[in-house]
């Protein structure tokens, strides 16, 4: 069966979330819900009757006996570690399945999400862990990846930015990760993971508050003896911190905290509280997990790292865009924007970040899928006999088109321009002449001008007899994956908000073919044979005739082919008599009665030629091919 839904696992240290997309659908994706909510506490419970519980059904139901929370982290062989994932996985499949919010099976495709920091060993590792859970076809993708997707198709992202650089900081419970996107490719550069998550900050007001407590020994053997007590306060302490950071001008003054709440028993509770004085002193309070520095420091040099490895390679970003739940602490905003000021870069947090990446795995998911099925369709046109049907069927008009301006061009730079040389004494002999020519004849053929003359004419070839039957072929490619039939065309004005304009016919395709047009005829003898035409029909038996005795005289045998050499060779006709033999209409009539010669020879050569004329269909061929996988690239990304 083929896979109908893409399904977006965002399973975090602090936070669960899953949303679903349909393969053959451009709508938005959609969240799912358990426990009738759509984010999760990322929680695992044990019920004697119930059996697992996961989110807020595992931290409010009586009974539970065993609590895991905050449980995501790199792959290992702890056997604790792999069976809480393992369970927490397989409850929640099974009733994103029972509740009939997704397919199941093998017409479901999970993608599962991990800090961009892991490595390719871990991700596999990873993903054989959700195998054994039970996942069907799951694949582990970059969180990062996934809030880049989300703020593309949100529409966060203008097309100019997706061309250019975009940063993204990802401030999760357990790690801050940065990624490069840059110029359409989704493939993250990573700047290398940390122990800097904002779960940090939950445990320090947790110590924070546990030492103040006047039931502190008391519940230090309570914590030891049932471990899901102080789960839940963990808990309470990360809701006293999300209150804070969310309001942080109502709890400004000393009087006024953000508190979290949790019963130990009638008589003992635990209640963290922040305010602005409490949140300053935690996050500029030494962590030996941050290796001695404060939160605030460690986040600071962080952002200062993934600037001067960016400055580095030269790069500076268009967009900074911080995502993952911790990116709603307004001074990490406020420390990207002072190390990335505008307007160079804009700094953009996801305003929904809590679903952010659960969206945006849905979306890289489907785009996977789709994006793979369109190169599919482009490959299958490119290996079929149509592309080359096509530009063997119009060959022929390409080389009329080319005939006709390489003659008069040839004509007008190189013979006229040669005999008025001659006949104004700047060239000696007739030898002298010809020699010239072809140095001439050549350098002209290639010249920027002559090939400026080939590529006007391939590009006025290709619009008027390629373009159209190419798009009867690219269209329906187009429709079917909703992308904007320009898309795959070569078509000049293209809206840049639609697609990439750089790409166009002329510096895209054919630059190939106007060099083995112009290696060709140089090659090919057609100039040394027309020089030698001009040289023996107009000029060779005019001055045979009057200079014949000298000829002669020298002691020259009279044959025709004789006579000729003798006279390239060894004439050096007299200034004065140069303008009778060759006058400036005579000049104008030879190469008036010169131009359709030309134009046969260049004809015969380009298509009777069979090799050469096969060869010129195989470049064409060839250089299109190319052209239309580069606007396939490009394409990509507007697949949804």
């Amino acid at each position: 069966m083929p896979v109908l839904e893409t399904i977006g696992f965002d399973l975090g240290h602090g936070e669960t979330a899953v949303a679903k997309a349909r393969v053959e659908s451009i709508e938005s994706p959609e969240m799912l819900e358990i426990n009738n909510k759509k984010v999760q506490i990322t929680a695992l419970g044990w019920h004697p009757d119930l059996g697992y519980l996961v989110g807020e059904q595992a931290l409010i139901q009586a009974g539970v006996t065993q609590l895991r929370i905050s449980f995501k982290q790199k792959p290992n062989n702890e056997p604790n570690y792999r069976q809480t994932i393992s369970h927490f996985l397989e409850t929640y499949y099974h009733l994103l399945k029972d509740s009939k919010q997704i397919e199941g099976g093998t017409e479901s495709q999970f993608f599962v999400g991990c800090p961009s920091g892991w490595s390719i060993r871990e991700r596999e590792d990873y993903q054989t862990l959700l195998k054994e859970a039970g996942i069907p076809q799951p694949r582990v993708i970059p969180e990062s990846r996934a809030a880049f997707m989300q703020a593309k198709e949100a529409g966060k992202l203008e097309y100019d930015k997706l061309k250019s650089s975009v940063l993204i900081v990802d401030i999760g419970s357990s790690t801050t990760d940065f990624t490069l996107v840059k110029s359409l490719h989704e493939i993250p550069l990573d700047f290398g993971s940390n122990a800097l998550g904002a779960s940090l900050i939950d445990k320090a007001i947790f110590v924070r508050t546990l030492a103040n407590h006047e039931e502190k020994t008391l519940l230090e053997r309570v914590f030891e003896e049932y471990p899901h007590h102080q789960a839940r306060c963990e808990l309470a302490c990360r809701k006293a911190k999300e209150d804070y950071f969310s309001n942080e001008a109502l709890y400004s003054n000393s009087q006024s905290f953000a508190r979290g709440f949790e019963s130990i028993n009638e008589q003992i509770y635990f209640i963290p509280q922040v305010n602005r004085a409490i949140a300053q002193e935690i996050l500029h309070q030494s962590l030996a997990e941050l290796e001695g520095k404060s939160w605030i420091e460690s986040f600071r040099e962080a952002v200062n790292e993934a600037k001067e490895k960016l400055d580095q390679q030269g790069i500076v970003p268009k967009v900074l865009l911080m995502t993952g739940g911790a990116s709603r602490m307004k001074f990490t905003r406020e420390i990207c924007e002072e190390i990335f000021p505008e307007p160079e870069t804009q700094v953009r947090p996801d305003p929904e970040p809590e679903r952010c990446i659960a969206l945006g795995l849905a979306r890289v998911g489907r785009w996977d899928l789709r994006a793979a099925a369109f190169k599919d369709e482009i490959n299958n046109l490119l290996d079929s006999k149509q592309l080359k049907q096509l530009i063997e069927r119009h060959i022929p008009e390409l080389i009329e088109r080319l005939t006709q301006p390489l003659s008069e061009g040839l004509i007008e730079n190189v013979i006229k321009r040669g005999l008025k040389d001659w006949q104004n004494n700047k060239i000696r002999t007739l030898a002298d002449l010809e020699n010239g020519m072809k140095t001439q004849a050549q350098q002209w053929m290639e010249s920027d001008r002559t090939r400026q003359i080939i590529n006007t004419q391939c590009i006025s070839w290709f619009n008027s007899k390629i373009q159209s039957e190419l798009a009867q072929e690219t269209d329906p490619i187009c429709r079917k994956f909703q992308i904007p039939r320009s898309s795959l065309r070569f078509e000049e004005g293209i809206d840049p908000g639609v697609v990439n304009p750089e790409i166009s016919i002329g510096d895209a395709i054919l630059a190939d073919t106007v060099m083995f047009i112009v290696n060709l005829v140089i090659g090919g003898g057609t100039i040394g044979s027309i020089i030698a035409l001009i040289l023996t029909g107009h000029l060779t038996w005019p001055i045979a005739l009057v200079y014949g005795v000298s000829v002669l005289a020298a002691g020259v045998e009279i044959t025709r082919s004789k006579t000729q050499e003798a006279i390239k060779e060894k004439v050096d006709v007299p200034s004065w008599s140069r303008s009778m033999l060759l006058s400036d209409s005579k000049i104008d009539s030879i190469c008036e009665e010169m131009n359709p010669e030309l134009e046969r020879v260049f004809r015969e050569q380009l298509m009777e030629n069979q090799q050469a004329f096969d060869e010129l269909i195989r470049k064409v061929g060839q250089e299109l091919k190319q052209a239309l996988i580069a606007k396939a690239e490009e394409a990509v990304i507007l697949i949804q």
